[in-house]
């Protein structure tokens, strides 16, 4: 409530001042608004946060017209969008797709867009120290990505996230794919100079991510299996990110039905109050896993028994 407050009392200076008070109260405000993400994630109302943030993400945004350079509210930005787009439009897409085709796809573009600018604010991010930071990581990644340190690895995160999921809603689109190589070097960057980022946050998404590498040595079922196995640990098994994405990684494509069912049930254990700061990204993550259960039947060749009394 107290930080309510403060941000209301900014707004107003911000709006209703000079010069140089206004500049005082756009970095103060900018900074109150970085830091608000632990009030949105320890919410247990999904659907409330579903209506909140857009005005903070557009408050952010307008913000950042007064001030570009903000590195706290770039990273806010590229966090806030990408979180938006998958927890209430991609995942609204998924769930619709088997009863409205044509709204499905309409929420899959407007998510893939909610990307683009999420990924497009991570990059201006990480272009505070080099100005032609994303012209060079095409041409010579290792160049560019070997000037950032452990302090860029949020920013790193959120921008291969953010791509990563761009990527995969443009399937049709052969220049955004590829694009898929830029990814690996950023996710292999940030894990470089902090594996253990965020209590396995980076595990969990390499989780997914391995399939789509090209051309990466090793087995990818020993690789995905190591990652899930260390995502549980250092959530303490107390997230069940890393329990989806292991079920829908590894159990579909493997076709192990009692592995997929076991992950998700194990998820839908969870206390998310368990962790107040991971409470909301639980609840979006049950949400989905009860979803998937309820697709069995379509991910899986379920051979029904026979019946006795038709033999």
């Amino acid at each position: 409530m107290q930080q309510c407050l403060v941000i209301c009392g900014l707004v107003s200076v911000l709006f209703f001042s000079g010069c140089s008070v206004r500049q005082m109260a756009v970095n103060k405000l900018g900074n109150a608004l970085a830091q608000s993400g632990s009030t949105f994630s320890s919410d247990d109302d999904p659907e409330l946060i579903k209506q909140a943030v857009p005005f903070s993400l557009k408050l952010m945004e307008s913000l950042l017209a007064e001030n570009p350079r903000h590195a706290g509210l770039l990273l806010a930005a590229s966090r806030g969008f990408t979180q938006y787009a998958y927890a209430f439009v991609h995942e609204d897409a998924e769930e619709m797709e088997s009863e409205d085709l044509a709204k499905a796809n309409q929420l899959r573009e407007r998510a893939k867009k909610l990307y683009l600018r999420a990924r497009n604010y991570g990059l201006r991010g990480l272009e505070l120290k080099n100005a032609q930071f994303e012209k060079q990581l095409r041409s010579q990644p290792d160049q560019a990505l070997n000037r950032l340190t452990r302090k860029d690895v949020p920013c790193l995160y959120w921008t291969a996230v953010s791509w990563a999921a761009m990527i995969s809603l443009s399937k049709d689109q052969p220049d955004t794919i590829a694009d898929v190589p830029i990814v690996e070097a950023l996710i292999d960057r940030a894990y470089a100079l902090d594996s253990n980022f965020d209590q396995g946050a980076l595990h969990s998404f390499l989780i997914s991510f391995e399939s789509a590498r090209k051309n990466k040595a090793g087995d990818l079922d020993a690789r995905v299996k190591q990652h899930f196995d260390r995502a549980m640990e250092l959530s303490l098994n107390k997230s069940a990110g890393p329990l989806v994405a292991f079920a829908e990684a590894q159990a579909v494509k493997n076709q192990d039905l009692k592995l997929f069912q076991s992950l998700l049930n194990q998820a839908l254990t969870i206390k998310p109050e368990a962790k107040p700061e991971w409470q909301l990204q639980n609840l979006v993550m049950q949400r989905r896993a009860c979803w998937l259960l309820s697709r069995s039947e379509e991910l899986f060749l379920i051979i029904e028994p026979q019946d006795e009394k038709a033999k």
